[in-house]
């Protein structure tokens, strides 16, 4: 398959869960990757298994400073960018009385301010055309409890998915999201659910599940690698949800 062949690629928080698989399957299209992480032993893991022609980066996602200093790297290597899928990003539930301002401004400079500011470092590296994918989450749309500021974060971040695009389109930009449910990833182990509990808990999230399970990395990075496509060069504005029917039960 050569969907991408020769795209110029960026995945933000690449080296596990769904920027990890959305790596392997970029590859498998033809495309040249470059991923970024920020735990070390995950930057070494990603960097063994996706081989020495892909680019594993330390970026911090919080860090306005380092997403300018990760667009200066994607130009030197590449020249210009293809493909971005904005990935990075932190997911922590807790009842409203517990937030403290730090947790609060740390979740939002991961999930927002850090991507925001990546788009905005790398307008000069953009090709024309461009395509640009932003990881959100169906939890915009969902009111669960303990998820207020992990929500609103994600619901902040896909509302760009539509102002960007009416902004960068004349620049041959196309920004669109995938909005994932419930998904096996490392995600849900940081969480701080305690082992015990893991196992009732997995239980009652997927009973909210039409499909009655989790979702694979693997068939999100499908809708990622859609919209990074060619295939998808209509698409503007769109979020593409991929949740087992997840959203059907409000």
């Amino acid at each position: 398959m050569s969907r991408l062949q020769g795209k110029r690629t960026l995945i933000t928080g690449g080296t596990s869960g769904i920027g990890l698989e959305t790596a392997r399957q970029f590859l498998a299209e033809g495309a040249r990757v470059i991923v970024t992480g920020v735990n070390p032993d995950s930057i070494a893991k990603a960097q063994a298994e996706l081989g020495s022609e892909v680019l594993v980066l330390r970026a911090d996602s919080a860090s306005v400073a380092a997403q300018k200093q990760l667009a200066q790297a994607v130009q030197q290597h590449y020249g210009q960018l293809d493909v971005a899928f904005l990935n990075a990003g932190v997911s922590v539930w807790l009842p409203i009385e517990e937030w403290t301002e730090e947790m609060f401004d740390r979740s939002f400079d991961i999930n927002v301010k850090g991507p925001y500011f990546l788009m905005q470092a790398l307008l000069p590296v953009f090709a024309n055309p461009a395509s640009v994918v932003l990881n959100t989450s169906i939890s915009a749309h969902v009111g669960s409890e303990r998820s207020s500021v992990y929500a609103a974060s994600k619901a902040a971040f896909l509302n760009m998915s539509k102002t960007l695009s009416s902004e960068l389109l004349g620049r041959g930009i196309r920004v669109n999201a995938v909005s994932p449910g419930p998904i096996e990833t490392p995600l849900y182990d940081k969480l701080g659910i305690p082992a015990a509990y893991r196992e009732q808990v997995n239980k009652e999230i997927a009973a909210t599940i039409p499909f009655g399970r989790f979702g694979t990395p693997g068939e999100v990075a499908k809708a990622v690698l859609y919209l990074a496509s060619d295939e998808s060069r209509w698409t503007v504005g769109s979020e593409l949800i991929v949740d087992g029917g997840r959203t059907l039960n409000g």
